[in-house]
């Protein structure tokens, strides 16, 4: 089995990090929360003291960070993960970021000999949790014909979507589309309830109709309406609303750069950072119900 630098244990990466120990591969795990290296500590993985000790004698590199400038700051630069890691090392990026971001770390890579894929991620901590999580991948199809099996532990799809920065491109697209749905699905419910319907008829009446859609199915955001979804336990879980906007912000500066007209998308933008201003940018991005329900 591979030896694997895991770096960045949060709310996705502690479960992938899990994943991979439990298919047999042997970790060495970085985070900058204590806590959450000696929790993989107690289930078999190496504690390392920083990222380049995490790195040491690793085949494989793979972060979850939270944006672009931690990515930046792990890989490039004289003190960057990649003037350090041997030629040959294969990374997986699987943080969420701008894609020509990605692609900088890309050429980067490729200059010191270094395989590198640009793979975010969706399916939320249930799917890290569950290893159903459905992989992006930007990069060479060499390259990721020899990651597929780190993948599959951790993943149950996953798609090709084309050169250096393409999963970040592809990441973004679905985000945005996540987000208008989120929202659509709030101010709908939000009109039922209003006008006299139960939220739960509404709610699966709309799943079963035209409006039918990916919230609908696995996480309404009207409190009661699914006992496991975000909403029904106070919008804890799950992905913050701060990720939603940061996502939404790169959808728009993709968009930008390629000349692309996406006002649903600007809208969504624009109602998520109203959320951080309400101080419920930790919250689960589904808490955007209540700006349809609080006056």
């Amino acid at each position: 089995m591979s030896q694997i630098a895991f770096i960045g244990l949060g709310h996705m990466g502690l479960p992938m990090a899990r994943n991979l120990l439990k298919a047999g591969h042997h970790l060495k795990v970085f985070d900058l929360l204590p806590a959450a290296i000696d929790e993989l500590a107690k289930e078999g993985a190496q504690p390392a003291s920083s990222a380049l000790d995490a790195i040491a004698q690793a085949d494989v590199v793979i972060s979850m960070l939270p944006a672009s400038r931690h990515v930046e700051g792990l890989y490039l630069g004289a003190d960057g993960l990649l003037n350090a890691l041997k030629t040959g090392t294969l990374v997986l990026e699987c943080s969420t970021i701008a894609p020509q971001v990605a692609r900088n770390v890309h050429h980067a890579a490729q200059e010191r000999g270094i395989e590198l894929l640009d793979a975010p991620v969706s399916g939320g901590t249930a799917g890290a949790a569950a290893g159903t999580l459905t992989f992006m991948v930007g990069g060479a199809a060499k390259v990721l014909a020899k990651a597929r099996p780190l993948f599959e532990a951790m993943g149950r799809n996953i798609f090709h979507a084309g050169p250096e920065g393409a999963g970040q491109v592809a990441k973004v697209c679905n985000n945005q589309v996540l987000a208008v749905q989120m929202i659509a699905t709030a101010e709908a419910m939000a009109m039922g309830v209003a006008n006299g319907l139960e939220p739960v008829v509404l709610a699966e009446i709309m799943r079963q109709s035209s409006g039918g859609n990916w919230t609908l199915e696995k996480y309404n955001p009207w409190p009661g309406v699914m006992e496991n979804a975000p909403a029904s336990k106070g919008y804890s879980g799950g992905f913050m609303a701060e990720l939603m906007a940061k996502d939404l912000g790169l959808a728009q500066e993709t968009a930008q750069a390629s000349g692309n007209s996406t006002p649903m998308g600007a809208l969504a933008l624009q109602l998520y950072r109203l959320l951080l201003k309400q101080g419920k940018g930790k919250q689960d991005f589904s808490v955007v119900q209540q700006l349809f329900t609080e006056q």
